[in-house]
């Protein structure tokens, strides 16, 4: 097993562990890290969230351009053309495919970018105790084991235990669903107790309400309350109402395009033509509409495009 895992597993239930052997399993002081061991530990420190590889995000992304109904619909007329002999018109429909996939990963991908670049403008910063003094780290660089200073307004960078608190209360709505501040409090409870009963730890991605607090960081990134309910969910972005429009039509294009192939195909053939002869004629027709499918593939990529704005030179947000 792994070093990342055993401290996970060795810390599961660290609100029922007495502080001091908390401190003395994660190698730290009330007083906090060294510069030195936080940088040690930094490196050996689990995957923060939303930090998956860049390149991944990219073949996905351009993955999912092809998978809307009307490309597919335009992907098998240029299998059918090829079929039929007809060399230019599949060339034009795979250039006009490959060229409409090409704009909206385009435009997907400047939109992430300016968003990832918005976000380093308005990047959070914690309070913590590197050799005995307070300094300000962005939280990336919180590790387990950093003792954080915590004030009214802050938000929590990890999973931990509070070892010094004055009238301290947080903000658990994001985790729990509770609408109220919960007061925060030293001492220990039993390792059953559930999320909300936790009274003496608060949790990353929660805030400070009002009061002071010295917090004892256990967890960081995926080893958190927010990163397993994260990495359980995995939810892709919600889909819009345009998004969704457009999927519904390809695929009423689709069973529009099937229901007069077939009806083509039985009308023939209840005419006692040669069966051959008929499949052609209505691979034919299929053919015939697909310029349909190429002009809204077009017109519904510019439409998807005007929702995206590159405006990070202006310091402002980015409208998907």
């Amino acid at each position: 097993m792994n070093s990342r895992t055993e401290p996970a597993q060795s810390l599961a239930d660290f609100w029922s562990v007495p502080p001091e052997n908390l401190l003395q399993h994660l190698g730290s002081t009330s007083e906090g890290l060294s510069a030195e061991g936080a940088r040690q530990k930094l490196s050996d420190a689990p995957e923060r969230l939303g930090t998956s590889g860049r390149g991944t995000h990219a073949f996905s992304l351009l993955l999912a351009q092809f998978q809307s109904p009307i490309i597919l619909i335009l992907i098998a007329a240029a299998v059918l053309s090829l079929f039929l002999g007809e060399i230019t018109d599949a060339l034009i429909i795979l250039t006009i495919v490959l060229a409409s996939g090409l704009l909206g990963f385009w435009q997907e991908w400047g939109a992430a970018d300016a968003l990832e670049k918005l976000l380093a403008l308005v990047q959070t910063r914690a309070s913590v105790l590197r050799d005995g003094r307070p300094v300000e780290v962005p939280f990336e660089q919180v590790v387990p084991g950093d003792v954080v200073l915590l004030h009214a307004g802050d938000i929590i960078p990890g999973d931990g235990r509070v070892l010094e608190e004055t009238n301290l209360f947080v903000a658990e709505a994001t985790l729990t669903g509770e609408t109220f501040p919960v007061e925060k409090a030293v001492g220990m409870v039993p390792p059953d107790s559930p999320l909300g009963e936790r009274t003496n730890c608060v949790f990353l991605g929660t805030s400070v309400v009002s009061g002071t607090a010295r917090l004892l960081v256990v967890g960081t990134g995926v080893d958190t309350e927010f990163g397993r309910i994260s990495g359980a969910l995995r939810l892709r972005p919600p889909e819009t109402a345009f998004e969704r429009g457009i999927r519904h039509f390809g695929y009423l294009l689709l069973e529009v395009t099937l229901l007069l192939v077939l009806a083509i195909f039985a009308i023939n053939v209840a005419l006692h033509r040669p069966v051959l002869e008929s499949f052609l004629f209505s691979v034919a027709i299929a053919v015939g509409l697909r310029g349909y499918p190429v002009t809204f593939a077009w017109f519904s990529r510019y439409l998807k495009g005007i929702g995206f704005f590159d405006i990070s030179g202006f310091n402002n947000l980015s409208i998907r």
